[in-house]
C-alpha cells in the first residue's frame, strides 16, 4: 500500500493527516484534560509497547479517565496504525482526550473519552548530540508539586515543561533541567536525568516530581544487568553540576550525554565512560528486537 501521506487513528476509523481534525469543544483542546504516550518503532518493533500502555491506563485512571476500548484492543490499534502507514522506523503519539463537552470544566458533560493514534518519522534528537553532548541550565521554573498535578501522571497540560524549554531557549541551552519544589533536581523538561558521582549512578525518586518514564526504569533495569549501581535519591543542584557525568533519558532522546549546565563543564566535557557504555547497551537492546512487539507487514 502506498501512503501518500500519513494516516491517523481517530476513535476507530483512519484519516489521511490533512483530513484529521478533532473538535474545538474537545477538552484536551480546551483544558489539557487527557493523556498521552510516545512510543518508539525500531525495525518494525514497536519497542516496550506493552509497558507504554500500562502507563497509559495508570495516568487515565488517576485522573477518572475511563478509557473506552481495553488494553489488548488499543494495543491492536496502535499496530494497526503502524502496519497502515508502513512505519518500520518511527515514532507513535497515542493520545487519549476527555472528549467533546461543552465550555465549562465539569468532565461529566463529555460523553466519551476521545482516541487519536499519529505515527510519523519526526525527526529526534541523535547524531552529534549523542557523541559530543548537549548543554543544559537550571531553570527558575520549578517543577510542579506531586501533590499538585503530579507528573507521575503523563498528561496533555506541558505548559510546566514549556515555561522551562522558553529559559533553555532564551539561554541559548540544548534544554532545561527543573527543580522540584524542595529545591532538588527533578528532571529535564521532556527526559529524565542520570547522574555519575564515584562510580555510582543515581537518579531523582518518583517524590521529586519526575515523570516515572519507561526508558527511565529500563535504562535502571539495564544499568543493574551490567554489574553496575543504581541508586533512586534526593540530588542536590551542587551534585548534579560536579558529577562526573550526567546522561539524560527518554523516548525521544533514547540516552543523551549532558556536558555543560549553567555554563559549566561537566566532567572532561565529553561524554564519559559509563554513559557510553550504558549507550552502546542500549542500542544493542534495541536491534535485538526482543523487547517490544512486532508488527508483521504486509
Amino acid at each position: 500500500m502506498d501512503v501518500s501521506e500519513p494516516l491517523v487513528y481517530i476513535d476507530g476509523k483512519f484519516y489521511p493527516k490533512s483530513e484529521a481534525k478533532i473538535s474545538v469543544y474537545d477538552h484536551g483542546l480546551l483544558y489539557g484534560d487527557g493523556v498521552f504516550e510516545g512510543i518508539r518503532v525500531y525495525d518494525g518493533v514497536v519497542f516496550l509497547l506493552k509497558e507504554h500502555i500500562d502507563r497509559l491506563y495508570n495516568s487515565a485512571k488517576f485522573i477518572k479517565l475511563n478509557i473506552p476500548i481495553s488494553k489488548e484492543e488499543m494495543m491492536a490499534a496502535v499496530i494497526e496504525t503502524v502496519k497502515r502507514n508502513r512505519a518500520k522506523n518511527s515514532y507513535i503519539r497515542l493520545l487519549v482526550t476527555r472528549g467533546v463537552g461543552d465550555l465549562g470544566l465539569d468532565p461529566r458533560k463529555c460523553s466519551r473519552a476521545s482516541i487519536i493514534i499519529i505515527v510519523e518519522q519526526i525527526q529526534l534528537v541523535g547524531g552529534a548530540a549523542k557523541e559530543k553532548g548537549i548543554s543544559a541550565i537550571i531553570a527558575s521554573t520549578r517543577r510542579d508539586s506531586v501533590s499538585a498535578t503530579t507528573h507521575e501522571v503523563k498528561s496533555l497540560n506541558y505548559l510546566n515543561s514549556i515555561l522551562a524549554k522558553l529559559e533553555a531557549n532564551e539561554a541559548g541551552a540544548d534544554m532545561a533541567i527543573m527543580l522540584d519544589s524542595r529545591g532538588f533536581v527533578s528532571e529535564a523538561e521532556a527526559a529524565n536525568i542520570f547522574i555519575v558521582r564515584n562510580g555510582t549512578i543515581a537518579t531523582p525518586p518518583t517524590t521529586a516530581g519526575i515523570l516515572d518514564g519507561v526508558t527511565r526504569r529500563r535504562i535502571i533495569k539495564l544499568i543493574r544487568e551490567l554489574g553496575m549501581e543504581v541508586v533512586e535519591r534526593d540530588i542536590t543542584p551542587f551534585e548534579l553540576i560536579t558529577a562526573e557525568e550526567v546522561f539524560l533519558t527518554g523516548t525521544g532522546a533514547e540516552i543523551l550525554p549532558v556536558t555543560k549546565i549553567n555554563g559549566i563543564q561537566i566532567g572532561d566535557g565529553v561524554p564519559g565512560p559509563i554513559t557510553r557504555k550504558v549507550m552502546q547497551e542500549f542500542e544493542k537492546l534495541v536491534k535485538s528486537g526482543k523487547e517490544g512487539v512486532r508488527v508483521q507487514f504486509d
